[in-house]
């Protein structure tokens, strides 16, 4: 193993032993939950919205493995601030660069359980709750 690929595991178990934006929020613009059945990853994402259409805080309540913990922690971190229009483009690839490690198919679904829980977030929020 390279020291690169070092310092992004020791990155990864940071984020898991100490996920960033970690918690609830109440009266959250948007509150969605989603699993992976495959390996009993779970996570909760809330976000504010502004009238803007602009991230102003997000928490998130992940439970499972290192890599579903991790990516929905630096996930967290990524989207503050920023446009929900943007977020909608967000890729896989940018969630496999932000781990920083190669993903094995078996786990990919745990590292992109964060961005399948964002997007649908979105989602319901544009359908149901904007006005």
């Amino acid at each position: 193993m390279d020291m690169i690929e070092l310092i992004y595991q020791e990155n990864i178990l940071d984020h898991y032993k100490s996920p960033r934006n970690f918690g609830k929020i109440e009266n959250a613009s948007v509150h969605h939950h989603e699993k992976n059945p495959l390996c009993g990853d779970e996570l909760d994402i809330y976000l504010v919205i502004d009238e803007n259409k602009k991230i102003v805080d997000v928490k998130v309540y992940p439970t499972g493995c290192a890599i579903s913990v991790a990516s929905a922690s630096m996930l967290s971190d990524e989207i503050k601030g920023k446009n929900i229009e943007e977020l909608k483009d967000m890729t896989k690839e940018q969630i496999l660069e932000m781990l920083g490690i190669p993903i094995s198919p078996v786990r990919l679904k745990c590292a992109l359980l964060s961005l399948d829980t964002l997007k649908n977030s979105i989602l319901i929020f544009e359908k149901y709750i904007k006005k």
